[in-house]
């Protein structure tokens, strides 16, 4: 199939409305286009450059966390919850009520991420992985009613308050299970030539054109990317998200999208994709040398305090992970006194690396703020 010769999809009548129903992807695709060469070829070298990165960068699996954190904080933006990345690492009690609920979406989609790349070590990429990454992300929350775990039984849309005023109304759920069967076998099928990072963009566009549950299509259908460069070996590690782009970006993300279905452009989804997967590549790989920078400067007043670095090398490995500490975890942390503990937090708060972040005199928190900020955008 050329990229050119695309066509979309059909609108399909159901009872007073019209449903979008795809075409099928599973299959070799082509193209002429020579830019879409040019931005696979510069998007596959930045994402192996990061890749590099993640392998050679001492302990990386202490800051993958900061990135999940950063991807689950972002991605649940785009689909509307305030919680901010600094909220985001806090405890929930230190969470205002009226911002709870969506603290917890958060930490359900930093669980719901954690679990899918570790289910990773014994699944392959499957409906039945996504089915459950979808079941922890739901739990607990405003979609808890909207069959968590199940690809949906009913119809739903995107935009407007009805089916007579949506912006989009997916295929009809009837047609479910073959298109996400046919995705999957779109994954692996190795009897087709399609460059992985082609076939990825491709996967995305499909999984939320069919928006195959009631709620959480478009964190689950973000999360697919970094899935699928990971069961693929383009990641070592899990370390590369397009959120923060895509958030940026929001308008032409979604604009991209909507051309495909109605003008049947995959090429211009293809190429924003690419250059989303570019720019966020080379976006991570400075992160990586600031934290390589950060952590040169760590280790140096570590080693300055004598007797007492051992207990500075944990704390400071437990913050490369949660940014965010009092001197009771730090107590706890260490197995010292809340005044030892307390002594060695002034000793970084005026090195530098803590900052004081509640203004309280008592129940203080300190931020790790340096190594934050680098997540920042």
């Amino acid at each position: 199939m050329k990229l050119e010769d695309f066509k979309s999809g059909e609108l399909k009548q159901q009872y007073q409305y019209k449903s979008f129903s795809p075409s099928h992807v599973d299959k070799e695709w082509k193209w002429e286009d020579p830019q879409i060469n040019t931005l696979l070829e510069r998007a596959s070298r930045s994402l192996a450059e990061i890749n590099a990165f993640s392998l050679i960068v001492p302990d990386i699996d202490l800051f993958i966390q900061m990135h999940v954190v950063k991807e689950a904080s972002t991605s649940s933006r785009i689909e509307g919850t305030q919680t901010q990345m600094d909220e985001a690492i806090q405890d929930e009690e230190d969470i205002l009520p009226e911002k709870r609920d969506d603290w917890k979406e958060v930490q359900n989609y930093i669980l719901a991420l954690n679990t899918a790349i570790e289910e990773l070590d014994t699944l392959p990429l499957s409906n039945r992985l996504l089915r459950h990454t979808h079941e922890v992300l739901m739990q607990g929350v405003r979609g808890e009613t909207k069959t968590p775990g199940e690809f949906r039984c009913s119809q739903n849309w995107i935009g407007g308050t009805s089916l007579a005023d949506a912006v989009f109304i997916p295929p009809h759920h009837d047609e479910i299970a073959e298109l996400m069967g046919n995705l999957e076998k779109f994954w692996h099928n190795e009897s087709i030539a399609v460059p992985d990072l082609i076939r990825v963009a491709i996967s995305h566009y499909q999984f939320e054109t069919i928006h195959p549950f009631l709620d959480g299509n478009g964190r689950i259908g973000r999360l697919l990317i970094t899935l699928y460069l990971v069961t693929k070996g383009l990641l070592s590690k899990p370390c590369l998200y397009l959120s923060a782009y895509l958030e940026k970006n929001k308008g032409a993300y979604y604009d991209a999208l909507t051309t495909v279905r109605s003008s049947h452009n995959m090429i211009h989804w293809i190429k924003f994709f690419l250059v989303a997967i570019r720019e966020t590549s080379e976006k991570g790989k400075k992160t990586f040398q600031d934290i390589l920078a950060l952590r040169q400067k760590v280790d140096t007043f570590t080693m300055s305090l004598g007797g007492r670095a051992p207990n500075a090398k944990t704390l400071f490995n437990n913050l490369y992970k949660r940014p965010i500490i009092d001197a009771n975890g730090a107590a706890t942390l260490l197995g010292v006194t809340h005044q030892t503990a307390s002594v060695l937090i002034r000793d970084l708060v005026e090195a530098g690396f803590l900052s004081e972040m509640t203004g309280y005199q008592r129940n203080r928190k300190y931020l790790f703020s340096p190594y934050f900020r680098l997540f920042i955008d």
